[in-house]
């Protein structure tokens, strides 16, 4: 059976995300760092006021967010422990189990699904012994880590990986073990992109050879973007996104109409950088710039943006 409709009415939180005719503070997503690696938080460069830290000082984070009223959430976890395969996932275990035990159902905690911050190659999958992507393992992988954090108490599961499959893959995963009310909002249309560096340095990511061509999305494509997100509709995913979120705009309203499933915008850390950068050099007013940048997003269709500005929403006049 399908619980796609009851997927979204969860909680409060996500029913907010989901709301059409108007622009709540829900809508806009938090991504936050934790690793294994930090005793005490380390700044991220190009993007303020986001920070790597361990699992005590993001329960801080989170504590103070909530009083601006930020309380959606994508974690991105860094294990101190890297390999090719048979990756361990307790670290990721502990830090969801404890920040959903601490805050329960205050926020909703999306993850993020990938293999690229646990592989000692930093790639998004597994390989062979000639380094060619074993597709079979891959999706069995992340489809462990999905049932993995699902396990913990994620709220909600979004792969960003780029493999052929893996939303199908997750989703059965899911199911079969009666986590079919957890949501998933995928990376449906993820760009190769040049505008991820400073996410790279945080998540610790940067591939040890090679780049992620062969499986992230060419930026000059638009009916293969538009193919991409088509399939993981069809795979089952809940919320379809663009990624990066500023240089996708032109994709929002094809997929929507494609797909009939609310799209959001990832407005990555380069384009962020970008806008807080040019503000420290004093070319504009930092504030005005973000508001317009997430009304550009919201106007192009954009349902959701995630944005590592989330936490700014109460000082730009974003409504509860």
């Amino acid at each position: 059976m399908n619980n796609i409709l009851m997927r979204l009415k969860k909680n409060n939180i996500l029913r907010n995300m989901c709301v059409e005719t108007t622009f709540l503070k829900d809508q806009l997503i938090q991504p936050i760092f934790v690793s294994e690696n930090v005793n005490e938080k380390k700044n991220i460069p190009g993007i303020p006021n986001n920070y790597v830290m361990n699992i005590k000082d993001s329960l801080t984070q989170i504590e103070n967010d909530l009083k601006d009223k930020c309380r959606n959430y994508l974690i991105f976890i860094v294990p101190s422990n890297k390999k090719e395969i048979d990756f361990n996932l307790d670290f990721q275990q502990k830090a969801i189990s404890k920040i959903k035990e601490t805050f329960k159902d205050e926020i909703f905690l999306w993850a993020d699904v990938c293999l690229c911050s646990m592989t000692s190659h930093g790639h998004c999958c597994v390989f062979d012994k000639n380094k060619n992507i074993d597709l079979k393992s891959s999706l069995s992988y992340l489809s462990k880590v999905a049932v993995s954090y699902a396990e913990a108490g994620i709220d909600g599961i979004s792969p960003s990986d780029m493999m052929d499959g893996r939303t199908y893959a997750i989703r059965k995963a899911l199911d079969n073990i009666n986590y079919n009310l957890i949501p998933i909002m995928s990376y449906s249309t993820k760009f190769a992109s040049n505008f991820y560096g400073p996410f790279r340095y945080a998540a610790d990511s940067t591939p040890a050879f090679g780049d992620r061509k062969q499986y992230q999305l060419d930026f000059r494509n638009k009916s293969e973007a538009i193919r991409a997100s088509v399939r993981c509709y069809n795979e089952g995913a809940d919320f379809l996104m663009v990624k990066p979120g500023q240089g996708s705009i032109d994709l929002i309203e094809p997929i929507k109409k494609k797909t009939g499933l609310m799209v959001g915008a990832y407005q990555v850390s380069g384009e962020y950088a970008g806008i807080t950068l040019a503000a420290e050099k004093k070319l504009f007013n930092l504030d005005e710039a973000l508001l317009e940048s997430w009304h550009v997003m919201k106007r192009a269709g954009a349902q959701f943006i995630i944005t590592y500005g989330a936490r700014k929403s109460k000082d730009l006049g974003i409504s509860e």
